[in-house]
Parts: C-alpha cells; sequence; structure tokens
C-alpha cells in the first residue's frame, strides 16, 4: 500500500494503493483543530464514520484511531467496487474537504511463455511469446536469454471488465550455443515481484570435429607408431566418423577402431594429410591432421675398448719406470660423438715421442762435442829443469852443462794460458 499526501487548509489525507484482497488505511487528519467533526465519506458519499461511530453498515471498516486530531479507518478485504474518491470531512464554517484515492492493484495470472519451434536448427530464426492476463494496470513484459536482455514488441489489449491483457512477442535466431539455454519472459508489475516463466531452447547442429594426437607427444619419425583420435559432437550426436587421407589411399596396414587411427612402424611415404569426417542429419563437418615423418635419430655406438699396440725405442738413456708406464697399451674406453668427423678411438702418437728422444739424444752429443774441443784447447807442454838448455847444445855433455846454470844470458822460453 503505497501514500501520498493532499493538503486542503487544515485536511491532510493521503491517497492510497493497495493490492485486491488486501486492507486499505485511510487517515484523515487536521492541523489545530478546534473541536470540529470529522467524518468520513465514501465515493458515493455515504458516512462511514462520523467521529467515532460507523452509520454505514459495511463491517469491513472498522475504527482504528480517533482523536480531536485524526480519524483513521481501515477497509478490509477490497475489491475492485471499493475503488474510488473516499472524502475527508470536517464541519467548520465554511466546511473543508480533502480527497483520498484508492487504487485497487490486481495482479496477472501466471505468465504463459509459448514458441513457435519445440526443435530448432542452428542458423535458424525463431518466434517466441508470453501473456500476462487480466492486471490492473497493465503489465510490463521483459525478455532475458540467459544473462542478457533481449527486446520485445508488446501488444496492451483492455478487456470487458477493465482488464488488461499485455502480449510480448519476441524474435531471434539461434546458434549452437543456445542449445539448452533458458529464454525467460519476466512480468513487471507493482502488485507483484519476480513474476516469471521460462522456457528451454533445444538446438540441433552440425558435428564439431577435433583430431587429438594420442601418441607420440613430440615429433613423429621413421620407425615410430601414430595414434590419432577422432572427436565429434553434434546434435544429434554422429552415429560414426570416417577417416581418410587427401588425394591418397589410407595405407593398408592402418587400423581404424572406432574413433581413433593406429599406423605402426611409421615411414616417409606415409606423408600427407589425413581427415577425420563426421556426419548427421544437418551435415557433415572435417578436421585435417598433417602429418610429416622426420627421421629416426641418430643412435649412439656402445662404448668399445682400444688396444694400442707400442714401438719399444731404444735410447742410449736409461728408462725410467714412469717411462715405462707411459707405454703401456691403453685399456680405457674410446670417447664417441654422434656429430660427423669424430668417434674415432683415442691413441698415443708414437711419432711425437720418438722426436722428444731424438732431440734429448741430439743435444745430448752436442754437449760431447763442445765439451771435447775445450779440453783440447787447454791442453799444454811442460819442460823440466833438468831439460833447460838442451835445445841449444851441440852435445850431451854441453847440455847438461847449459841446465846447470851456465847460459844465463840465453833466451828464456815463457808459456802462457789463454
Amino acid at each position: 500500500m503505497t501514500l501520498l499526501s493532499v493538503v486542503s487548509q487544515n485536511l491532510v489525507t493521503d491517497n492510497v494503493s493497495v493490492v485486491e484482497g488486501d486492507t486499505a488505511i485511510i487517515s484523515c487528519r487536521v492541523k489545530n483543530n478546534d473541536d470540529s467533526v470529522i467524518q468520513l465519506l465514501n465515493p458515493n458519499r455515504q458516512t462511514i464514520y462520523f467521529r467515532d461511530m460507523r452509520p454505514l453498515k459495511d463491517s469491513r471498516f472498522q475504527l482504528v484511531n480517533f482523536s480531536d486530531n485524526e480519524l483513521r479507518v481501515s477497509l478490509s478485504n477490497v475489491s475492485l467496487s471499493d475503488e474510488g474518491r473516499y472524502v475527508c470531512q470536517l464541519y467548520t464554517d465554511p466546511p473543508q474537504e480533502a480527497y483520498a484515492d484508492i487504487t485497487v492493484l490486481i495482479p496477472p495470472g501466471n505468465p504463459i511463455i509459448e514458441a513457435r519451434d519445440e526443435v530448432l536448427s542452428e542458423g535458424n530464426e525463431t518466434e517466441m511469446t508470453c501473456s500476462a492476463m487480466s492486471s490492473k494496470p497493465a503489465a510490463a513484459i521483459r525478455w532475458m536469454k540467459g544473462d542478457k536482455e533481449l527486446p520485445g514488441k508488446p501488444k496492451v489489449e483492455l478487456t470487458y471488465d477493465k482488464m488488461y491483457t499485455v502480449t510480448s512477442r519476441l524474435s531471434f535466431t539461434v546458434n549452437k550455443e543456445d542449445d539448452g539455454m533458458p529464454v525467460i519472459c519476466i512480468v513487471d508489475h507493482p502488485a507483484v515481484k519476480d513474476f516469471r516463466a521460462q522456457k528451454y531452447l533445444e538446438v540441433q547442429y552440425k558435428p564439431e570435429v577435433k583430431i587429438v594426437v594420442a601418441f607420440p607427444q613430440g615429433l613423429t619419425r621413421e620407425g615410430e607408431n601414430l595414434e590419432l583420435t577422432c572427436q565429434a559432437k553434434g546434435k544429434p550426436q554422429p552415429h560414426r566418423v570416417k577417416w581418410l587421407k587427401v588425394d591418397d589411399d589410407v595405407p593398408s596396414h592402418a587400423v581404424v577402431t572406432g574413433d581413433d587411427l593406429f599406423i605402426e612402424n611409421l615411414n616417409k611415404s606415409y606423408n600427407g594429410t589425413y581427415r577425420c569426417v563426421a556426419s548427421n542429419t544437418l551435415g557433415e563437418s572435417f578436421d585435417d591432421y598433417i602429418l610429416y615423418v622426420y627421421d629416426a635419430p641418430t643412435t649412439t655406438p656402445s662404448p668399445t675398448t682400444a688396444i694400442i699396440t707400442t714401438t719399444s725405442i731404444t735410447t742410449t738413456s736409461t728408462s725410467s719406470p714412469r717411462a715405462n708406464q707411459d707405454t703401456a697399451p691403453s685399456t680405457e674406453p674410446a670417447a664417441h660423438d654422434s656429430r660427423a668427423g669424430e668417434g674415432a678411438p683415442r691413441t698415443v702418437d708414437h711419432a711425437v715421442i720418438g722426436g722428444v728422444v731424438a732431440v734429448v739424444v741430439f743435444a745430448m752429443l752436442c754437449l760431447l762435442i763442445v765439451l771435447g774441443r775445450y779440453f783440447a784447447r787447454h791442453k799444454g807442454t811442460y819442460f823440466t829443469h833438468e831439460a833447460k838448455g838442451a835445445d841449444d847444445a851441440a852435445d850431451a855433455d854441453t847440455a847438461i852443462i847449459n841446465a846447470e846454470g851456465g847460459h844465463t844470458n840465453s833466451d828464456e822460453k815463457k808459456e802462457y794460458y789463454i
């Protein structure tokens, strides 16, 4: 029930809106009353209450409050016949009046939603209607598809009993996403809240096809197996799927099991486009998978033991245990690499060892030659005193005499070390 204040000199009252069957409250209020009499009249100007007395024989009217400043009356089980203008009257000179209009609200019946097509096909247009009957005032209708509001075309009709019937028409095109989507008719009326009806769409559509690689997860290589799964969804659901190879035949040993295609021991002759086709009553769809077979991965050879034969080189120098250990045959596995030009066993280079030994021998020979020449150049001739003068004497006796110091004036031979 809603109230709207109306003022007439010292009288105040309110307009009332009430749902049929509910209770309306009519209040006549006086400002600065000087003991004047207040009374309430119906739309036919019959007195309902005079002060606190009820002359009208209608028990639906009941006194709620009476004082010098207010006369408040309730009207229960309101019907459409109670609608009209009620009068609050104050006996003054001249008399004063204030008017309270009672509006009776009649809610519509349950909304009725109808569809032109029960089953729809993707891309087709459909039409739906929603009706809200026998209401007062006229209802307003809104449309929702899922969480999206759609515009409708309303039509309002006034019936013989002064009621309103509203019909709204909605047209739209459906797609596959609309399958199972609710279309809701919402009725807005001051007498009711959240009054609605809904209908679920049934949309048929041709299949959606997707190829999923079950195996392998990475690149497809020669010698490996390939397994493809065809996922097809449609309404109605496709009964079966068909596998084919574009512009060629599917390999003879390929196996098709239900929606799966299995090809073992791949090779490059299987390269091409493989297609999965699914169909239902609305048409067919397909998805393609392009197969490219890569080379098989290069296998790394297993490690082997390299046996190396060494040749002993005899030199004038004495070999140490360390040197003998270095020339022992190698039993360590050889390293391998998948890149070209590598992967051969690693062996000891004996030419290098022989060159080193030759350099050492040559260096020792050079050292011996240098020492020999050094000692040769420092070799001298020594004379004793007995031999002094022998070179100048004519005979032996004279030589002895000279050696004893008789030739003091003779030249002395001297030796120098350079």
